[in-house]
């Protein structure tokens, strides 16, 4: 337990275990009725990340508790891999955050595209393929003129 503890409060893991303290409390305040969901879905746009289809806060939150949990389940083993004095080790340390940011992402963007059926007003990639193209959104059952 000391081990995962001196992982998620060490640097650099410690700026991912900010970032989720944050997101929890955003989602406690949400449950409390003091925030809303989609309050900064107006002024951040993640197409450019692939991320969009769901509100931002769900996007961000889970881009966030699977970078800190790929980063703290990685710097465990690590921690017990790598010997003491070893320059090894703090190295893997500074890119570890950093690796576990893309892997986190690839696999927000999965779920993202899995998620987007609960959130049916948010625009999602076909609408985004339609924009690009210019031309209408089919769906399920439609047929091309």
């Amino acid at each position: 337990m000391r081990t995962v503890l001196t992982a998620a409060t060490g640097l650099p893991t410690l700026v991912l275990s900010a970032a989720l303290v944050v997101a929890v409390c955003f989602w406690l305040l949400a449950a409390a009725g003091l925030a809303v969901v989609r309050s900064f879905d107006a002024d951040v746009d993640l197409r450019r990340w692939g991320l969009d289809g769901v509100p931002v806060t769900v996007a961000l939150s889970l881009l966030t508790v699977l970078a800190w949990s790929l980063s703290v389940g990685a710097a465990v083993p690590l921690a017990a891999l790598t010997p003491a004095g070893g320059a090894a080790g703090p190295l893997l340390r500074l890119v570890l955050p950093v690796a576990a940011l893309v892997v986190a992402r690839s696999a927000t963007r999965l779920l993202v595209r899995r998620l987007h059926r609960l959130f049916p007003d948010e625009p999602g990639p076909a609408a985004r393929r339609a924009v690009r193209t210019g031309g209408p959104v089919l769906r399920a059952g439609d047929r091309a003129a």
